[in-house]
């Protein structure tokens, strides 16, 4: 094994690990563990246009790894998932899982059911989403007639994610492997949306990752229908044609592109510290979020 690595968690404490690390990005760290298994850590890191924001959110990673696991457990009939064990280091409990090492699809598996975001831009630019033609006279936060499958690149930190055809993901893993990502895309999709309907939320969107076993299984990874990964609304408060509140990260957003933030998103300056009170409200949405999902009370 390697020595441990101290790494800074949330809160500013450096912890040891023990194992090698081996990636952070935007919200988790990675860990190699002596046994080849990986350990995979949510901070309380939160990004918004390709940035890592201060200060962080209290309890965010333990939500989003909370969560995730709550998912996971809805969605096992539909595909295996990466997670071994939730047995792990009593620095990170709650918001680490001992998970499988996979190759990692170089893909985005982004499944929307309205229409916003990004999506919305392309659609009003070329009445399509990743080639998909749309019909006219959508607007903002449209219910789709089906679901559809709108990947993108995976962007090292620091940079865009770009939305791509479903041609430009069978050039990258081939006719079978993207056959398959679209099918289980939209099927995770479609039960989480029906599921989380029940419970008040519309899952306007989401985005998926997946990785493959040497023996060529497909495996759902990484963090699954979070906050940070979907789109959340109130699904009593749904109104097409107007931005819809959120229980996601959108506070985030609109506080930074609002004139009470002062930053250019255009600059090359990094955004300012989050105030007090959205950080709070941040915490708050995400905490409303995982109750009304899971009908558990978080701490």
């Amino acid at each position: 094994m390697a020595s441990p690595d101290d790494r800074p968690l949330p809160g500013g404490t450096a912890v040891p690990i023990e194992g090698a690390h081996v990636h952070s990005g935007k919200v988790r760290d990675l860990y190699e563990l002596a046994d080849g298994r990986l350990l995979m850590v949510a901070s309380d890191r939160i990004s918004a246009y390709d940035f890592v924001l201060t200060p962080e959110i209290p309890d965010k990673g333990v939500l989003l790894t909370q969560m995730s696991l709550w998912w996971f457990d809805q969605l096992d009939r539909l595909a295996p998932n990466h997670v071994v064990s939730t047995d792990v280091p009593d620095a990170v409990a709650g918001r680490a899982v001992v998970c499988e090492k996979l190759a990692m699809f170089p893909v985005e598996c982004v499944a929307r059911g309205y229409l916003t975001g990004s999506g919305l831009l392309d659609y009003r630019a070329h009445g399509a989403v990743c080639g998909v033609e749309l019909p006219a006279g959508l607007r903002d936060g449209s219910r789709l007639e089906e679901p559809i499958f709108t990947p993108a690149t995976k962007a090292a930190l620091g940079e865009h994610d770009e939305n791509v055809s479903y041609e430009a993901v069978v050039e990258s893993v081939g006719d079978e492997v993207a056959a398959e990502l679209r099918t289980l895309t939209l099927t995770i999709y479609a039960k989480a949306e029906a599921l989380a309907r029940e419970r008040g939320i519309i899952v306007a969107d989401t985005k998926l990752e997946f990785g493959v076993r040497p023996d060529g299984t497909i495996v759902l990874a990484d963090e699954v229908l979070t906050p940070d990964s979907s789109r959340f609304w109130p699904a009593d408060r749904w109104r097409p044609g107007r931005v819809q509140p959120s229980y996601d990260k959108q506070l985030v957003r609109d506080w930074l592109t609002s004139p009470e933030s002062g930053w250019d998103r255009c600059s090359d300056q990094p955004p300012p510290p989050l105030p007090d009170e959205i950080v709070a409200q941040t915490r708050k949405t995400y905490v409303e979020a995982f109750e009304q999902l899971t009908g558990e009370r978080f701490r």
